[in-house]
């Protein structure tokens, strides 16, 4: 397979002000590639959904955006502290996040879920050295 486009994005953490930036930089990347919108609607969904995570429980990362002919892949490595429970985590409305991050209005326990939910395939493999994300989305 050829490699069309390739990316990789760093994702602080607790930089809620750059919240949001680097999806919104993927899903203006497939709209100039034309994807069609329906994918480049749950691409945004679930790439929102992993940047939110990683800035709110890592100690930062980067998310990487490699897209063939056949395919888009957004890999989402962080360091630390990683997920004790996955399964747990995986559940609609289970959160880690702090009441200060909940007052912001994240943390809502959907980000896993949703990841899930709008990709077509997703791997994760964590440790308390840190988290990666595997989104895999089908053209």
């Amino acid at each position: 397979m050829t490699m069309i486009y390739t990316r990789d994005y760093e994702i602080e953490k607790e930089d809620f002000v750059a919240a949001g930036e680097v999806s919104a930089r993927i899903k203006n990347k497939l709209k100039q590639l034309g994807v069609a919108p329906a994918l480049i609607r749950k691409i945004a969904i679930a790439s929102y959904e992993a940047e939110i995570n990683m800035i709110i429980h890592s100690y930062g990362g980067h998310m990487q955006l490699d897209i063939d002919e056949d395919s888009i892949k957004i890999t989402c490595a962080d360091t630390g502290p990683g997920i004790p429970d996955i399964d747990l985590a995986m559940q609609e409305g289970y959160s880690t996040a702090s009441d200060t991050v909940r007052e912001m209005g994240f943390g809502a326990g959907m980000g896993l879920p949703n990841m899930s939910k709008n990709s077509d395939n997703m791997h994760i493999e964590s440790s308390p050295a840190g988290t990666t994300v595997t989104l895999k989305f089908q053209m």
